[in-house]
């Protein structure tokens, strides 16, 4: 792999470390159990890219590796604001605020693909911030539900 490859993959790492101290803090933070096993899902899935970005440098994985999905953009987080993150936040603002993290997450991927001319580094930034936005899709999921659950009359 190329000595640039190399320095992003690096670079990709941690901030998929970050994001995976991000959600067991944020976990730390509520008390209900469900939003509790949610985080630890999305820490996990930030582990899981941490290992593939680990085996994408040592050559275990091919760029492509990753698989491309159609994701539904609710746009949830581009129209309200990020709350505060606080103890004891309520379901919906923990689900929002890790949407956000999420729409970060993937302009900062998509971004960095746009830097790299097509090729192999490009197309694996681009399906990195497809997963981003996967993510995305299921915490503003659950924001809609907890925000707006359904009543008994539909």
């Amino acid at each position: 792999m190329k000595e640039k490859n190399w320095k992003v993959s690096s670079t990709l790492q941690l901030r998929e470390i970050e994001a995976y101290d991000f959600y067991r803090s944020l976990s730390d933070r509520v008390d209900d159990p469900d939003i509790k096993d949610t985080l630890e899902f999305l820490a996990g899935e930030e582990r899981k890219h941490r290992e593939f970005l680990m085996g994408y440098r040592e050559g275990r994985y091919e760029s492509d590796s990753l698989r491309l999905a159609d994701v539904v953009d609710y746009k949830i987080a581009e129209y309200l604001e990020e709350p505060d993150i606080k103890k004891g936040m309520d379901s919906s603002d923990v689900y929002l605020v890790a949407a956000h993290r999420e729409l970060q997450s993937y302009h900062f991927y998509r971004a960095l693909a746009d830097l790299h001319p097509d090729g192999e580094a490009k197309t694996m930034l681009l399906r990195i911030a497809n997963e981003e936005m996967k993510h995305k899709e299921k915490v503003e999921y659950l924001y809609s539900n907890t925000a707006f659950p359904q009543t008994a009359g539909g």
